[in-house]
């Protein structure tokens, strides 16, 4: 996925990394309506999924879902997943999140998305992000149509 941003430049995104419970689930259920734009944006890049996976229903959730499920031990979660984001290759990454402990892969990453959903955002997200969403829904939007994310970050 190719991005061109006036005064910025092109970016090129290979791998988009979610939150799970917050960011694309609440209490532990994936939101509904997301599986067919996930499925469809795997198309175009790659899907990595990142959780503590607290309620255990993860795996059941995306069950068939083009992604990569990625659970993270509990205990320095915000480090796993800014780790994880590295080990990608973070120039290359578009993270979506929404709490204190996506706050550094919201950082690291070429693109950052902190989204305020049902469970809202933590403030340390959406300082490190690089655009705020109302939802999900509106996050992967930006995604489906980039032009909406050169119109935000253009300077």
């Amino acid at each position: 996925m190719q991005i061109t941003i006036p005064s910025i430049g092109s970016i090129e995104l290979k791998h988009l990394v979610f939150d799970y419970n917050g960011t694309i689930a609440r209490d532990g259920l994936l939101l509904s309506n997301l599986d067919k734009t996930i499925t469809d944006l795997a198309g175009r890049i790659t899907i990595h999924i990142l959780t503590a996976d607290s309620g255990g229903t993860v795996a059941q959730e995306v069950d068939g879902l083009p992604c990569t499920l990625h659970i993270i031990a509990s205990g320095n979660e915000a480090e796993q997943k800014e780790a994880y984001v590295q080990a990608l290759g973070a120039d290359s990454v578009v993270c979506i999140g929404n709490g204190a402990n996506d706050r550094l892969m919201l950082k690291v990453a070429r693109l950052g998305i902190a989204v305020l959903e049902g469970e809202g955002s933590a403030v340390s997200a959406i300082l490190q992000a690089d655009i705020v969403a109302r939802s999900i829904y509106d996050a992967l939007g930006l995604l489906m149509v980039p032009q909406r994310i050169a119109a935000t970050l253009r300077s």
